[in-house]
């Protein structure tokens, strides 16, 4: 919920004559003290913070449409013409690496399902740094269907938008901005949830219906809190999963888990005498360097993806090919619900199952960074997930409109120049009780250092605020 400046009920709206409803109701005193403080901190909140949430919903709108997008676009690599039986798994790759011979072969995600096409991974001087050369290769035939620049499963056009919605196409720097919006957005929605619930109010069903009687600013209220009630769990699930990847906050929700024992596990891959190299690099780990290939016997992939077949490895599988040291790591990437991500790491040399990882296994932290990462990304339900992700970023742009439109509504009627909004009076924290606004600054400063953007901006709009406060009062001391 974007912006919820809500002044106080007994004040008349612009626009508005009828203001019987919006009486002042009954309140505890912790919330009349509470109230002014929360109300401020959601008004320059959603004023300030509320154009990084607009480009946070509009580019996750152009992602969550690529995902269905991406299979109409790229239908021809993608698929193939079924036949009866398909060709060896090693002729497929022999197909593909004739065809690109300078790549090196890191990865095959064989057909996952009758009329698909199977995908080569390559590094290769032919794409960008951190991208991967997928080679498209009919199962059937053999034949190369095409060849893309592609991030993990994300094709061009989604792996372009999502480095949108994630950085603006500005690299580590740009990843300032969605952190920035995820780390205000879970403060601006609880805000205005608990701005908008303790309103008076003439029935219950305008606590969830806009009033479609009401004109002007009560009006758009009506619909920016009506909306943002609906919108406002899946608007903290976004913020919360945004958050796990971020740079910094993602890095404190990282050690937390590790000291929790909810890290993502992972199989061991490495031969006999060798090091391991599969230890959990998080889920917000990058591209390594460019494998060397391992030297020695092979049983090829055939061989393998019998062998994880034989463990349950089956559905929509991965192959990572051997490196130095290591062998095979044979892994599901099915993430639509039930979820289907075990793993088993196979000796190349005689096609043994070195090690076996089941899902069902994680530690259930590491489940719940899983499922949320995935709702997040638009797969644990598949075009349910991705239509609801769409209805959301949606919500949150209307949101963002209906604040300032009532911020705007707020402006001095009587003058003719050009003026916004007031903000609410300074001073809020004043009215707090000191027993709870001691315990108030102690959460949010342990808050503000486990999600150091949110930390860092409130404390720069706390300064901002008390120079603009001292500012006024000179003036004003001029003046008398």
């Amino acid at each position: 919920m974007a912006i919820d400046d809500s002044v106080r009920p007994e004040e008349p709206a612009a626009g508005s004559p009828d203001t019987a409803t919006a009486a002042p109701a009954p309140r505890s005193s912790t919330w009349s003290a509470l109230r002014p403080l929360v109300l401020r901190i959601h008004f320059y909140a959603g004023l300030l913070v509320s154009p990084l949430l607009f480009i946070a919903a509009t580019t996750g709108l152009l992602y969550a449409v690529s995902l269905p997008a991406e299979k109409v676009l790229y239908s021809h690599e993608l698929t193939a013409d079924a036949g009866s039986a398909t060709i060896p798994l090693d002729t497929q790759v022999s197909t593909a690496r004739e065809a690109h011979p300078e790549g090196t072969v890191t990865a095959v995600w064989p057909s996952p399902e009758e009329g698909a096409s199977t995908r080569v991974l390559m590094q290769s001087p032919e794409v960008a740094e951190g991208k991967e050369l997928t080679v498209f290769v009919d199962p059937y035939t053999g034949k190369v269907r095409g060849e893309l620049e592609t991030s993990g499963d994300a094709l061009p056009l989604r792996g372009w938008l999502s480095g949108l919605h994630s950085n603006l196409q500005l690299g580590e720097t740009g990843r300032l901005y969605s952190e920035m919006a995820a780390s205000w957005m879970w403060v601006v929605a609880l805000g205005g949830l608990l701005l908008w619930i303790g309103r008076k109010r003439a029935s219950r069903k305008a606590l969830f219906v806009p009033e479609r009687s009401a004109t002007g600013r009560r009006r758009t209220l009506s619909w920016h809190g009506s909306v943002g009630l609906w919108a406002v769990l899946g608007l903290l699930v976004l913020s919360a999963t945004g958050l796990t990847w971020s740079t910094y906050a993602g890095a404190n929700i990282d050690k937390i888990q590790t000291q929790l024992g909810g890290a993502t596990p992972a199989v061991s891959a490495a031969l006999d005498g060798q090091e391991s190299g599969g230890a959990h690099q998080g889920h917000g780990a990058g591209h390594g360097t460019t494998p060397q290939p391992a030297t020695g016997p092979d049983v090829g992939l055939d061989k393998v993806v019998e062998a994880a077949r034989a463990e349950g490895v089956e559905e929509q599988i991965q192959i990572t090919l051997p490196s130095e040291g290591q062998g095979y790591v044979v892994k599901e990437r099915d993430r639509e619900f039930p979820v289907h991500l075990d793993t088993v790491a196979v000796d190349p040399a005689d096609g043994r199952v070195m090690d076996k990882l089941a899902f069902e296994d994680y530690p259930l932290l590491a489940k719940l960074t899983r499922f949320g990462i995935d709702l997040h990304m638009g797969y644990t339900f598949g075009l349910v997930n991705q239509l609801a992700l769409a209805g959301l970023a949606v919500a949150l742009m209307f949101l963002v409109g209906w604040g300032y439109r009532m911020w705007w509504l707020r402006r001095p009627t009587k003058e003719r120049k050009l003026t916004a909004g007031r903000p609410m009076p300074r001073g809020a924290w004043r009215k707090v009780p000191v027993t709870m606004l001691l315990p108030l600054a102690a959460v949010t400063a342990l808050v503000g250092w486990f999600v150091p953007l949110l930390g860092i901006s409130l404390l720069v709009f706390l300064v901002i605020d008390i120079v603009l406060g001292l500012v006024a009062r000179r003036r004003a001391g001029a003046q008398a």
